[in-house]
C-alpha cells in the first residue's frame, strides 16, 4: 500500500493555501456520506466538547474558529456562544461555509465568517475586542509544518489577549502512514473515496499530542487549564464504527501574562 500512498500525495499542490482552496472547490457534498474525510455529519464530537468549553471560554468574548472549512463547528459553538468567527484560508470554504450557515435562521446573527491565513503576521488584527478573544481550533495543526505552527501559534497569543482562551483537538495517532489510512478503512483493495481525495489534494498530516503541545505553545509562554484524551470523528467510511474515530488530544491554553 505504501507506494500507492507516495504516488497519490505526490500529486497534492506544494503551497499550503493553494492545495486547500482548490480542494475545497471541488467539494460538492458534505456531511455524512460526503466527500469531506472529517466531516462526520453529527454532532457527537461537539458534544464532548461543549462543556470543556463552557467551563473555560469567556461568553463575552467572541469565539474564534480557526480553520473553519465548511462552518459545521462554526454553526455549533453558535448554539452555545453569542458571537462566533469562521476563518479559513480558503475562499472556497468560507464561501461554502456561507451558504450552509445562511440556511440556518437561528445563527445568523451570530455567525460571520472571513478569508484569513493565520500563519500570516497580524492575521489576528479585529478578531477580538479589547480583551482578546476565545479560539477554537479542531484539526489544524497537525497537518502545519513546524514553522507554520509557530507562526499560528504566535497569532493565537495575539487573539487570545489578556481575556481569552485556546480549545484546541488534533488527530494524535501513533503510528505509521500505513498504520493511519488502515485504521480508517484503507486496504491493498481500495481506499474509501473521502480518505484517497485528501491523500491525493491536501498536505501530509502528521499528528499532535503533548509533547508537540510543549513544543509550539511552551509552558512559560502558556498556562495549560485542562487537557486529555479525545476521540476526533470522521466521516463514516466503513461498516466498523471504530474506523470512524481517530484517537486525538485536546487542551485549553490560556496566554501568561
Amino acid at each position: 500500500m505504501l507506494p500507492k500512498l507516495v504516488r497519490l500525495s505526490r500529486s497534492a499542490h506544494k503551497d499550503r493555501p493553494v492545495a486547500w482552496d482548490r480542494y475545497w472547490a471541488g467539494i460538492k457534498v458534505t456531511g455524512a456520506g460526503g466527500e469531506v474525510l472529517w466531516d462526520s455529519g453529527r454532532d457527537n464530537e461537539f458534544l464532548g466538547y461543549r462543556d470543556v468549553l463552557v467551563r473555560h471560554l469567556d461568553p463575552k468574548l467572541p469565539v474564534v474558529d480557526v480553520g473553519c472549512g465548511h462552518g459545521s463547528f462554526t454553526r455549533a459553538l453558535a448554539g452555545v456562544f453569542p458571537a462566533v468567527i469562521g476563518v479559513d484560508v480558503s475562499v472556497h470554504a468560507v464561501a461554502r461555509a456561507r451558504t450552509e450557515s445562511a440556511a440556518d435562521g437561528n445563527i445568523a446573527e451570530r455567525v460571520r465568517y472571513e478569508v484569513r491565513d493565520m500563519t500570516a503576521p497580524g492575521a489576528a488584527s479585529g478578531l477580538g475586542d479589547e480583551r482578546g478573544a476565545n479560539v477554537f481550533i479542531r484539526g489544524v495543526l497537525h497537518v502545519l509544518s513546524p514553522d507554520d505552527q509557530i507562526a499560528l501559534v504566535e497569532n493565537l497569543r495575539l487573539l487570545a489577549g489578556s481575556g481569552g482562551a485556546v480549545f484546541l483537538a488534533e488527530t494524535n495517532f501513533q503510528g505509521n502512514p500505513v498504520d493511519y489510512v488502515s485504521h480508517l478503512g484503507a486496504t491493498t483493495r481500495g481506499i474509501p473515496a473521502p480518505l484517497e481525495r485528501a491523500i491525493r489534494e491536501l498536505p501530509m498530516p502528521g499528528h499532535f499530542g503533548p509533547a508537540e503541545r510543549v513544543r509550539v505553545l511552551p509552558e512559560d509562554s502558556w498556562e495549560l487549564l485542562e487537557d486529555g484524551a479525545v476521540a476526533i470523528e470522521t466521516n463514516p467510511m466503513t461498516d466498523v464504527a471504530e474506523q470512524s474515530r481517530i484517537p486525538g488530544y485536546y487542551a485549553v491554553l490560556r496566554p501568561r501574562s
